[in-house]
């Protein structure tokens, strides 16, 4: 009898671990697939698309964004050339530019101009786009202050990196020029700024990089890992070096025009904006 007794509670120990650990997997299996609310957006597109409205009008409008290279970027005269018979020419001088990249106000930020000037265009929008995010959604930025609200930021280029070293003497060089033109340091200046102390990465996969950086925030949110996230993309093309690139590897659609799947495809066209 006493063995029957010590089997039958042996059972509902085994039973119970069972349960317990079948909630455990429900518990996981949720999260994984648990809903996630987009509370606000922000974006800075080409053809005056510097709100989600006016976005919205130039895709509602069928609006054509692609121009040739605006020479506020680089004399394209200087690099024209559609049979590429010289190495620093482009054949494709078209691509999708937003404008008044260097427009920003350090003060709002509480940034010194000293290290605004030595800052990469591209972070400036991510804090201006990112705050303009938070307004959409309703939050006070100051209210995320201390809280594990996370930041990812898809971002690839170094343009202005290399304007800052590659183009300026020595003597230039500023203890701001480091930070200032390094990608990484994207997502780390907006979690400083707006003081989150949540997950903070700069992603970098090539053109999937904001992409990314999405999954990966959903990914930190379902995991709990932060209660909030900014998913950010951001591109600017400063200098012409990258697009000499992408021509010299046939990356570029001569015509300026995107044909994916189709069969007349003949490459892409590169673009700016920040969301």
């Amino acid at each position: 009898m006493n063995k029957d007794t010590d089997n039958i509670k042996r059972l509902k120990k085994a039973f119970l671990a069972l349960e317990k650990m079948q909630a455990k997997l429900d518990e996981a299996e949720n999260r994984e697939n648990e809903p996630l609310a987009i509370t606000g957006m922000g974006c800075r597109f080409p053809s005056g698309a510097d709100s989600l409205e006016s976005f919205w009008q130039v895709l509602k409008n069928g609006v054509d964004t692609v121009s040739t290279i605006p020479s506020s970027r680089w004399p394209i005269e200087d690099h024209d050339d559609p049979e590429l018979n010289e190495p620093d020419k482009i054949y494709s001088p078209f691509g999708a530019f937003i404008e008044n990249t260097y427009d920003f106000d350090p003060s709002f930020f509480g940034i010194a101009p000293r290290e605004a000037e030595s800052m990469d265009p591209q972070h400036r929008l991510v804090l201006e786009v990112s705050w303009e995010a938070l307004e959409n959604a309703g939050i006070i930025p100051s209210h995320l202050y201390n809280t594990n609200t996370g930041v990812f930021v898809g971002i690839s280029t170094f343009d202005y990196g290399v304007l800052l070293f590659g183009r300026q003497r020595v003597s230039e060089i500023s203890g701001y020029s480091g930070t200032g033109g390094a990608s990484c340091v994207a997502a780390g200046r907006l979690s400083y700024t707006l003081g989150f102390t949540g997950p903070s990465m700069s992603v970098d996969t090539a053109c999937s990089s904001s992409l990314t950086a999405i999954h990966l925030a959903c990914h930190s949110l379902r995991k709990r890992e932060c209660h909030t996230a900014l998913a950010c993309g951001v591109n600017l093309m400063l200098i012409p070096e990258l697009t000499i690139n992408f021509s010299k590897a046939g990356m570029l659609s001569p015509d300026g025009r995107c044909k994916t799947f189709d069969s007349s495809a003949d490459g892409y066209v590169r673009g700016e904006g920040c969301g």
